[in-house]
C-alpha cells in the first residue's frame, strides 16, 4: 500500500502547488484595489514561472542529497509561507510580488520534482500514467482555488484570500511531503554527484525538447494568465468559470495524455499535442465570440497544456533514465523561464491594441516550428522506446 500512498500524497502536494494557475482571479480585483495596469498585475505570476523553473535547474541536486521527505517539506513551508507573506501588500504591493513570485517560486521548484521522480521509481513500468496521476492536482487544484477565491474576493479583499490560502496550501504540503520516499530497492546517487552537471546541454535532442516545451508552456500560460479578459464582454462569473474549467481540464489532460504517452513513441505524443494547439490559437479570433466559446476555449487549450508536464517529464524518463529525472528534467523544465514571459508579452499587446490575437498567433507559429523540428529528429527522440510501448 506504501506505493498507492505517496501516489495519493503526490496528488495532494501537487494539488497546493498549482494554485497560482488561478492568478487570473486575482488580476481584477488587484487592479481595482491598487489601480495597476494589466501587465503589473501580471508580475507575480510570471516571475513565480520564472523562480519555479530557475529552482528546479539544481532542486535534482538537493532532492538526491537530502531525501524526497526533506524536499517535499521544506518547500512546501516555502510555498506556503509565500502566500502569506502577500498579505502584506495591500500596503506595498512589493510584498505580494516577492511572496507569491519569488517565495512561492523558490518553495514550488523544491517540492513539484519530488512527486514525479517518486512516483516515476515505485511505477517504473506506468511513466506517463503515474506521472499525469502525480501532477494532475498541479492543474486540478486551480480549479478547486479559483472558485474559493473567485467566492472570497467578493467579501474580503485579495490579500486576506491570499493569506487565508497560504495557510491551508502550508498545512497540506507538509503533511503529504512526510509520506514522500523512495522505494527501498532504490540505491540512491553518486556520492561525488556535482551540483551542476552540465554535459547534457551538448545533446541536440535536449534542446529540440527544450523548444517545443518552451512553445507548449508559452500557449498555457499566456492563456491561463489572461484568461478572464481574452473576451472582453463576459462576466465575472464566466471568467471565473472558464479559470475552472482551464484547471479542470488542465488536471484531466494530464491523465490522459500520460495514458497515451505510454501506448505511443515520444515524439508521436509530443507532436499531436503541439499541433492540437496551433490549430486552437490560430483560430482564437474567430473561436472567441461568446461566452460559451470562451468556455470552451479555455477547455481546449487547458487540456492540451495538460500534456506538456507529462509528456517531456516521460520522455526525459524514456531517454536518459528514471536515475537522471532529477538532473535532466529540472535542466529542461527550466524551459519555463521563458515561457513564463508570455503573460506579459500577451499583456503587453493587450494595452496596447485591446486585443490577444497577435499574441495568441505568433505563439501559435512557434509551436508549429517545434512540430517540424520534432519531425525531422523523431528517429532520435525514439531510440529505445519501442521496447517499453510494446
Amino acid at each position: 500500500m506504501k506505493k498507492y500512498i505517496i501516489l495519493i500524497s503526490s496528488f495532494c502536494m501537487q494539488l497546493c502547488l498549482g494554485a497560482t494557475y488561478s492568478w487570473s482571479v486575482f488580476v481584477a480585483p488587484l487592479k481595482s484595489y491598487l489601480n495597476i495596469s494589466q501587465a503589473m498585475a501580471q508580475m507575480p505570476f510570471s516571475i513565480f514561472y520564472f523562480v519555479f523553473p530557475f529552482t528546479m535547474i539544481f532542486s535534482g541536486f538537493i532532492l538526491n542529497k537530502i531525501g524526497p521527505r526533506k524536499s517535499a517539506v521544506i518547500g512546501g513551508i516555502l510555498f506556503g509561507s509565500g502566500w502569506m507573506v502577500s498579505y502584506f501588500g495591500g500596503q506595498n504591493y512589493l510584498f505580494t510580488i516577492i511572496g507569491n513570485g519569488f517565495l512561492a517560486g523558490f518553495g514550488a521548484g523544491l517540492a513539484y520534482i519530488v512527486p514525479i521522480s517518486t512516483c516515476i521509481k515505485w511505477f517504473p513500468k506506468n511513466k506517463g500514467l503515474v506521472t499525469g496521476f502525480a501532477v494532475a492536482g498541479f492543474g486540478g487544484g486551480a480549479a478547486l482555488v479559483s472558485q474559493i477565491a473567485g467566492f472570497m474576493v467578493k467579501s474580503h479583499s485579495p490579500f486576506y484570500t491570499l493569506f487565508f490560502l497560504g495557510v491551508i496550501f502550508t498545512i497540506i504540503t507538509v503533511l503529504s511531503g512526510i509520506n514522500m520516499t523512495n522505494p527501498p530497492s532504490y540505491k540512491g546517487e553518486s556520492k561525488t554527484e556535482r551540483l551542476f552537471d552540465l554535459s547534457i546541454l551538448r545533446d541536440k535532442i535536449f534542446w529540440i525538447l527544450y523548444f517545443a516545451m518552451f512553445a507548449g508552456l508559452a500557449a498555457g500560460f499566456a492563456v491561463n494568465g489572461n484568461l478572464k479578459e481574452l473576451y472582453h464582454t463576459s462576466t465575472v462569473a464566466i471568467g471565473v468559470f472558464s479559470v475552472s474549467m482551464f484547471a479542470i481540464m488542465n488536471a484531466a489532460g494530464r491523465i490522459i495524455w500520460g495514458a497515451i504517452f505510454d501506448k505511443v513513441k515520444s515524439s508521436t505524443a509530443i507532436m499531436i499535442n503541439l499541433f492540437f494547439q496551433v490549430i486552437v490559437l490560430a483560430l482564437a479570433k474567430f473561436i472567441l465570440k461568446s461566452d460559451y466559446s470562451l468556455v470552451i476555449f479555455a477547455a481546449i487549450v487547458g487540456f492540451n497544456y495538460g500534456g506538456v508536464l507529462v509528456l517531456y517529464a516521460g520522455s526525459t524518463a524514456r531517454i536518459w533514465g528514471a536515475a537522471s529525472m532529477g538532473k535532466i528534467y529540472g535542466l529542461l523544465f527550466s524551459s519555463n523561464i521563458p515561457g513564463a514571459v508570455a503573460p506579459l508579452y500577451a499583456g503587453f499587446v493587450y494595452d496596447k491594441y485591446h486585443s490577444f490575437n497577435i499574441a495568441l498567433f505568433t505563439i501559435a507559429i512557434l509551436m508549429f516550428a517545434a512540430v517540424l523540428l520534432i519531425y525531422v529528429n523523431r528517429e532520435n527522440i525514439d531510440k529505445g522506446v519501442a521496447e517499453e510501448i510494446r
